[in-house]
């Protein structure tokens, strides 16, 4: 084995990660914008509803886990579950917040799903691969891995759900939040 080869190759997956983390470090006001939402429905009694379709399913179902069974003594558990994207508009309810995961381009059940959680009432986060698709998802907040290469784009949303969790709980821990009309 070609230790310079091992070396060069590993350069370049670095190299393919640069603009997308460096993209994704841009966006800490959006970021904030979500957690803030997210602690505000949770103050007033709503579930986190996580979606996604083939890979997002799995990662939906391990944000609901993260959300439900902190792993940091102290922080409290958050109601949360993980459904089928067709299931939303079942379980969602006013107050209830919808995450959805979008990898590549075959998102019309993911559209869908922000359709009807937006339109019954619920508070609407997209964690999305890249550009193309955050412009046609449909959420009020749409968080992008920046890359359409599926293995950096999920890095970039298991960082982006692991912040979405530790900052709401900083937003919770807060006394009282600034009125939400300010922000809408």
């Amino acid at each position: 084995m070609d230790p310079r080869g091992s070396l060069a190759a590993a350069l370049a997956a670095f190299e393919r990660r640069d603009a997308p983390t460096r993209a994704l470090a841009t966006s800490a006001n959006d970021i904030a914008g979500a957690c803030e939402g997210l602690a505000r429905a949770f103050q007033r009694g709503g579930r986190l509803i996580t979606f996604g379709t083939g890979v997002g399913a799995t990662d939906a179902a391990h944000v609901a886990v993260e959300f439900m069974h902190p792993v940091i003594v102290g922080k409290r558990a958050l109601p949360a579950l993980a459904a089928e994207a067709a299931a939303l508009p079942l379980l969602g309810r006013r107050d209830d917040i919808a995450l959805g995961f979008v990898y590549g381009t075959d998102m019309s059940a993911v559209r869908a799903a922000f359709t009807a959680a937006r339109a019954r009432g619920l508070l609407t986060i997209a964690l999305v691969s890249d550009d193309a698709t955050a412009e046609t998802v449909g959420a009020e907040h749409v968080l992008v891995a920046g890359s359409s290469d599926q293995r950096i784009a999920k890095e970039l949303q298991v960082t982006m759900y692991h912040v979405l969790w530790e900052l709401t709980h900083v937003f919770l821990e807060r006394t009282s939040l600034p009125s939400a009309a300010a922000h809408r």
